[in-house]
């Protein structure tokens, strides 16, 4: 799934630049998404990228100091981005717990968001850049960034990114995009890959609420596309499967 997703990127990122001169992609951590980083690092094609005309965002971070090895942007530069030549104006790490905003989390969403508003356009008709990929990782619990089930951010409509108490997964402090900055993306990408996400997949795409069911709620303006390996996808309703041809 990772080699397939980060060839999908590849050709997604060559077209928006030979498109419109640059690119904007966001992140997402965990096993899935640094999984697709480290298979990127090692494509053939990822040289057709101008790494100089892409802008990185983070879906989510954990909010750790600067460097610490369990955040997000630290994995990312390990798996990808340390081999590949950036711009580093055009990497937008989230905040970390010892920055200008100290341990103040909320402090430093608002901070992103007002970066993230600095970075829209006209064109793009709102707070946030109209990102071409947005992907995002599906935890076992239907949970996306840091966007967990039945918990105050995912009932967020006004504000991009806010900060998350208490989450149940440690560390219970982070920063996430919340579900309107991820629908202001051109295409949300959502991957899944392993046996312990195989529910979660089945009950996002059945219907489910996005408040009960976050990953339900993430969707692109253009395009959502599910990347699944066959273990995830084991236990999905039959009725999502194209017909059988004759």
């Amino acid at each position: 799934m990772a080699q397939a997703a980060a060839a999908r990127l590849i050709t997604r990122i060559v077209d928006a630049q030979a498109s419109r001169g640059s690119a904007s992609v966001v992140l997402t951590g965990g096993r899935n998404g640094n999984g697709l980083l480290a298979a990127l690092a090692t494509a053939p094609a990822r040289d057709a990228i101008d790494w100089g005309r892409l802008d990185l965002w983070w879906g989510d971070e954990r909010f750790l100091p600067e460097g610490d090895p369990e955040r997000n942007v630290t994995q990312a530069r390990e798996a990808l981005l340390d081999s590949v030549p950036l711009d580093p104006k055009r990497v937008h790490a989230m905040p970390a717990s010892d920055g200008p905003h100290g341990t103040d989390v909320d402090a430093a969403a608002a901070a992103y968001a007002e970066e993230l508003a600095q970075a829209a356009g006209p064109e793009n008709h709102g707070p946030v850049p109209a990102f071409d990929v947005l992907m995002l990782g599906v935890g076992p619990d239907t949970h996306v960034a840091s966007l967990f089930p039945e918990l105050p951010a995912v009932r967020e409509t006004e504000r991009t990114v806010v900060g998350v108490h208490g989450a149940p997964k440690p560390p219970p402090t982070r920063v996430t995009l919340t579900l309107p900055a991820i629908r202001a993306a051109r295409e949300v990408w959502l991957l899944a890959a392993g046996e312990d996400k195989a529910k979660a997949a089945a009950i996002a795409l059945s219907g489910a609420g996005e408040i009960q069911a976050p990953a339900a709620g993430a969707y692109g303006r253009s395009r959502t596309l599910w990347l699944l390996d066959a273990t995830a996808a084991s236990q999905l309703p039959r009725s999502l499967y194209p017909p059988a041809s004759a």
